[in-house]
């Protein structure tokens, strides 16, 4: 399936990465993709190799008129609950945008009024439009990395591999360490 390009100028796609995720921060990108943009490997992050997206992410943030990369840590996640440090993170990542959009693709059915932005909320808009696919792809890797190098302080819960994720390993690691500073308190952590 092909991914549609922008339409309305210049348009900010916005995605985040780690929302599901026991452990680690939530991050967000937003990405303003030129009108010629095309690269036929873009799509979904979950549709997509660990080789495949670090080779697009050099090429969007290469290509790209502008992105940004932004995150709300645990503390914020359990205070603000984590749809509201979902979309904080978001907000935050166009604000440091060098291009202000004007307007906004946001993947998923709801989101907070941005200004004076208009936005359109897209169920599974990583897979329909580029600039949400180009998003998704910064957010997951930008995370990535984050969470392996987090691992190299917490190794005993291999967050090098699940990423954070609640694995059937991550889930005994905590009931064998127990959590961390790192592990969402708001989520349910224990093992049933």
């Amino acid at each position: 399936m092909l991914l549609k390009q922008l339409e309305k100028g210049l348009e900010a796609g916005t995605d985040e990465a780690g929302r599901g995720s026991l452990a680690g921060p939530v991050f967000a990108a937003a990405v303003i993709l030129p009108d010629n943009f095309n690269e036929p490997m873009l799509k979904d992050s979950k549709k997509t190799t660990t080789k495949q997206r670090n080779i697009l992410r050099k090429i969007i943030e290469n290509k790209a008129l502008a992105f940004s990369i932004s995150s709300c840590g645990v503390k914020e996640i359990d205070q603000l609950n984590i749809l509201n440090a979902s979309i904080k993170a978001m907000h935050k990542s166009i604000s440091f945008l060098k291009i202000k959009p004007n307007s906004i693709l946001v993947d998923g059915n709801y989101f907070k009024k941005y200004f004076e932005i208009p936005h359109e909320c897209i169920i599974k808009g990583d897979s329909k439009f580029m600039n949400i696919a180009a998003a998704s792809i910064l957010a997951k890797t930008y995370r990535d990395d984050f969470m392996i190098r987090l691992s190299s302080k917490f190794p005993e819960y291999e967050w090098d591999i699940n990423k954070g994720y609640p694995t059937k390993k991550h889930r005994e690691f905590l009931k064998k360490y127990g959590i961390c500073k790192y592990h969402r308190k708001s989520f349910k952590l224990s093992i049933t």
